[in-house]
């Protein structure tokens, strides 16, 4: 089983997705394609690190992973593949692999391999694809280029904490509108120490963690760890961040006391 995934700002709405399904097939036939997103706001890696972050840990070892933001290759910014616990990722090190892992990669490898195509602005299907079925049939990594000892780095913010605050953020809106922020459960829970809290952003408070949508009545405020550790805001049945006004990088405060 040889599965290639495809995260992107590219929508439904044009060709670009079907054309890279089509040139993996034509290159693979045997290859199991998974759209992870084609929804990724235009050029905001930070966007489409959180999601693939959230995803990638549930992909069987050897998974190939393509990721399609942002891929102009620049001196400063080169076409790489990273290996990073059994599995590999391929795009632009424009600081979004910095963003994807926890620890250091197993191996990290600049692109030199040429692609098929004089124009240079689908690097994806022009280059990419390319390197992606030669790992998913199992090649080596080393093959596809020379060795690379750094990603650029670019670090997701991370809360600020003192003894009565965290100060986090918003991360990510799903679709439902829900409002995912970078406090984690375990940052709440160790920086609380048992006392009581207040969650406050715009003119709104909360005082309590929900386990569940429905531990409020439907058009009721609510916050809640998600399934992946993150503080979440949300409203039960109805759109949380058009609503309450909030977006992206907007900011969420705990208050001890």
């Amino acid at each position: 089983m040889a599965i290639i995934t495809l995260t992107t700002d590219w929508g439904l709405k044009d060709h670009y997705a079907a054309t890279v399904k089509g040139k993996i097939l034509s290159g693979f036939p045997e290859a199991i394609i998974v759209d992870i997103s084609h929804q990724i706001p235009s050029f905001e890696i930070e966007q489409a690190a959180f999601v693939l972050k959230n995803t990638f840990p549930s992909f069987p070892q050897g998974t190939v992973h393509i990721l399609g933001i942002n891929t102009e290759e620049s001196d400063r910014f080169a076409h790489t593949v990273v290996e990073y616990q059994k599995q590999y990722f391929i795009g632009t090190d424009n600081g979004i692999f910095s963003m994807l892992f926890d620890k250091t990669p197993d191996k990290i490898i600049e692109l030199t391999i040429l692609q098929e195509s004089d124009f240079f602005t689908f690097s994806t299907r022009d280059r990419f694809v390319k390197a992606a079925i030669h790992l998913a049939q199992g090649n080596k990594i080393e093959e596809l280029g020379d060795i690379k000892k750094d990603l650029v780095q670019k670090i997701l913010f991370q809360p600020v904490i003192d003894q009565e605050t965290i100060k986090g953020h918003v991360m990510y809106i799903d679709s439902y509108e829900n409002i995912i922020t970078n406090i984690t459960a375990s940052i709440f829970k160790e920086a609380r120490q048992n006392r009581k809290f207040n969650i406050i952003f715009r003119s709104y408070e909360i005082n309590k963690i929900s386990r569940s949508y429905t531990d409020v009545a439907p058009g009721e405020i609510l916050a809640l760890f998600d399934s992946n550790g993150y503080l979440e805001i949300a409203i039960n049945q109805g759109n949380a961040a058009g609503l309450l006004g909030l977006g992206t990088k907007d900011m969420i405060r705990i208050e001890f006391s």
